[in-house]
């Protein structure tokens, strides 16, 4: 993120995520790719799947990942059951900023850390502005924001 002003971030969502045999290397640890999974998995949790699809059939408009900073701390095993951990800003009206944690069980610090930047586009990719109903939806999470 290039700019330096103070963000003012959203409640704390929480997504668990089992990890099976699948989701993991031949020594039991999660490939890394399947992090930035999870963290798409609980982004959409925020949002919720009926609210990005009908945003995509009836507007034409939907999000994309424009920078991901992701650092992976310790390693997440088979059959972990972890929790993800996210918040958001908004940077813009077409940006949102989210930052999530990948949390193991009885962990005193995260696993995995991820700074991603979303852009709002239209069908044809071009940048385009969140509608008045999605960011009254998403500002509710700001409400009981700590």
């Amino acid at each position: 993120m290039q700019n330096k002003k103070a963000l003012n971030y959203s409640q704390t969502f929480h997504f668990p995520i089992q990890i099976y045999y699948e989701d993991t290397d031949f020594s039991g640890v999660v490939y890394h790719p399947n992090f930035l999974k999870y963290f798409e998995r609980a982004r959409e949790h925020v949002i919720g799947a009926d609210i990005l699809a009908s945003l995509w059939q009836e507007q034409g408009l939907g999000f994309a990942v424009y920078r991901s900073d992701m650092l992976c701390h310790d390693g997440v095993e088979f059959a972990d059951i972890i929790e993800v951990k996210t918040q958001f800003c908004f940077e813009s009206k077409y940006r949102t900023i989210w930052k999530q944690e990948i949390w193991r069980p009885n962990a005193s610090k995260p696993a995995v850390t991820a700074n991603i930047e979303m852009v709002c586009m239209n069908k044809a990719r071009q940048l385009a502005p969140m509608t008045p109903e999605l960011l009254a939806l998403l500002k509710q999470s700001f409400d009981s924001a700590q």
